[in-house]
């Protein structure tokens, strides 16, 4: 079996702690001791805290399923429930008290510094990209309220989504994000 390379060890134990302590409270000390190498070993694969985070931020968006976005014989809204169903799980897995990776770096805003804002920008971006065809085929079908841009109901989608999850992090209801998911999707109905 061939062994992992510092560098990493360092993103695959990152993630967790990040998860865990949040951007501010994780130190580069939390991290190499995590990931069992030597602290000075961390400036010789990233040169920042912040080049780390922003690493496991794209890796960890990279690593969302869409493929049931294209789910042949579902209607939109099944569809979009079975993403986000996905992703509910995918944050239970991890323990919902921890949250959703990408929330918790967005819910630190400007204290994770521009790099990292910077990618958790894009990947919010990114997830509205590919829900919002799917929003639109709905559209076209009936399915799904015409009254507003398909961008703005993707966007709205993840809020009511991750707003749910941090409120279920803090209350450890691993529930509450599909609920919430479940209702906007109500309110977005033809």
């Amino acid at each position: 079996m061939p062994q992992v390379s510092v560098r990493g060890k360092l993103i695959e134990h990152a993630e967790t702690v990040f998860r865990r302590q949040g951007f501010n409270g994780a130190s580069v000390a939390d991290i190499t001791n995590a990931a069992g190498v030597p602290k000075g070993s961390f400036y010789n694969h990233f040169k920042s805290k912040q080049e780390l985070a922003a690493e496991i931020v794209r890796r960890y968006s990279r690593g969302t399923d869409v493929t049931m976005l294209a789910g042949e014989g579902l209607s939109a809204v099944e569809r979009l429930r079975a993403h986000f169903a996905a992703q509910a799980s995918r944050t239970s897995s991890t323990g919902v008290e921890y949250g959703c990776l990408l929330m918790t770096m967005a819910s630190e805003g400007p204290t994770v510094g521009d790099e990292v804002g910077t990618v958790v920008r894009r990947s919010l971006a990114a997830w509205v990209g590919v829900l919002a065809p799917v929003i639109e085929e709905g559209q076209r079908s009936g399915e799904i309220t015409s009254q507003e841009p398909a961008s703005d109901l993707a966007a709205f989608l993840i809020d009511a989504f991750e707003g749910a999850g941090l409120r279920g992090k803090a209350t450890r209801d691993e529930d509450a994000a599909m609920r919430s998911l479940n209702l906007a999707l109500n309110a977005i109905k033809a």
